[in-house]
């Protein structure tokens, strides 16, 4: 029998679930032979969706969860309180080792709590940073932390810089990538209290390719292959940076609808045009991985298609066959 990735989809999680994720799941299914899939919801719902597919049976299998955690509810007590939702059954999966991932688009906050009490931190991490790739002028940059830790400490921001680095040469492929973090000048001594206290950390760690400060205003043009921060400044920076492009593109569409003239210069364009946007296009790098874990928890948005989702799903893939969190564990044991 081949050895596959599994994969927990929660097919509960998100605002289009159960239709999004469960046709993602089926998608994947039908591109890549290497993957298993364990659909974990509402059984009779679940089938019905997949009523609708043509998919190797053989690699999908129904996870029965009846309860499912909404996202307006605290995490913690949800966490606690629904044993039998998605979010709870599937990462207990993942702990248990009968699968090596689990992805959803539902509650940010209590895929984090369960990733950290559910699937557990690595021995000697710290805290597990939420880590989406971002797109920039030279390719991608991971953003670390974006929503786990709003209060970090120094030492946390030093392992989010290892585990960024390890994220960014295996997954990614970029060698010895360029570690910098967030702040309001270049300067050494520029920043709060938390910046002044990491930036001497980060500059003596052995461990990285620590370039020094940056502005959230070179990160577009990819100055740094990994930007670490607390979890308060990276949620800014990547919701403005949601935004900015969401705003960016609907001028650019309405400009070019704007007279006849520009109409026509639209068509010319559209190809090269259409190309470009591709690049900056997030749901192509798949979703935010909870690092530091003992097994792989992958954030989507709640909005993700079914693109999204997918490629979230070939993430787990190459995360397992690059080992990532046994490069984490070898390299945090070490400090």
């Amino acid at each position: 029998m081949p050895e596959f990735v599994k994969v927990v989809i929660d097919a509960m999680g998100g605002d289009y679930a159960p239709t999004v994720p469960v046709k993602a799941a089926v998608d994947a299914l039908n591109e890549k032979k290497e993957i298993f899939i364990y659909l974990a919801g509402v059984e009779e719902t679940i089938k019905k969706e997949l009523e609708k597919y043509e998919y190797p049976k053989d690699r999908l299998e129904i996870v029965a969860a009846s309860q499912v955690i909404e996202t307006a509810e605290p995490p913690v007590a949800a966490i606690r309180s629904k044993k039998d939702s998605s979010i709870v059954v599937g990462q207990t999966l993942v702990r248990k080792e009968q699968a090596d991932a689990f992805v959803s688009s539902g509650s940010t906050g209590a895929v984090l709590v369960g990733g950290q009490v559910i699937v557990g931190r690595i021995k000697g991490v710290e805290r597990a940073p939420l880590a989406p790739l971002i797109p920039t002028a030279k390719g991608v940059s991971l953003l670390i932390d974006c929503g786990a830790n709003v209060d970090a400490r120094p030492s946390h921001l030093v392992q989010f810089a290892k585990m960024g680095s390890i994220y960014m040469e295996n997954v990614v492929g970029i060698r010895n990538p360029k570690v910098a973090i967030v702040n309001i000048g270049a300067e050494e001594e520029k920043g709060n209290a938390l910046v002044k206290e990491t930036f001497p950390l980060l500059k003596a760690c052995s461990g990285i390719n620590f370039v020094g400060s940056i502005e959230a205003r070179d990160i577009p043009a990819g100055a740094a292959d990994v930007i670490v921060c607390e979890a308060f400044v990276g949620n800014v920076i990547l919701k403005l940076y949601e935004g900015v492009g969401a705003t960016l593109l609907s001028k650019i569409k309405q400009s070019m609808l704007s007279s006849l003239r520009s109409k026509l210069g639209a068509l010319l364009v559209k190809p090269a045009l259409k190309e470009t946007l591709k690049t900056f296009d997030a749901s192509s790098h798949g979703g935010a991985p909870l690092l530091g874990l003992k097994g792989l928890v992958v954030k989507t948005h709640g909005s993700a298609s079914e693109t999204e989702i997918k490629n979230a799903i070939f993430q787990c893939e190459q995360f397992k066959s690059q080992d990532i969190a046994g490069k984490i564990k070898e390299h945090i044991a070490q400090v």
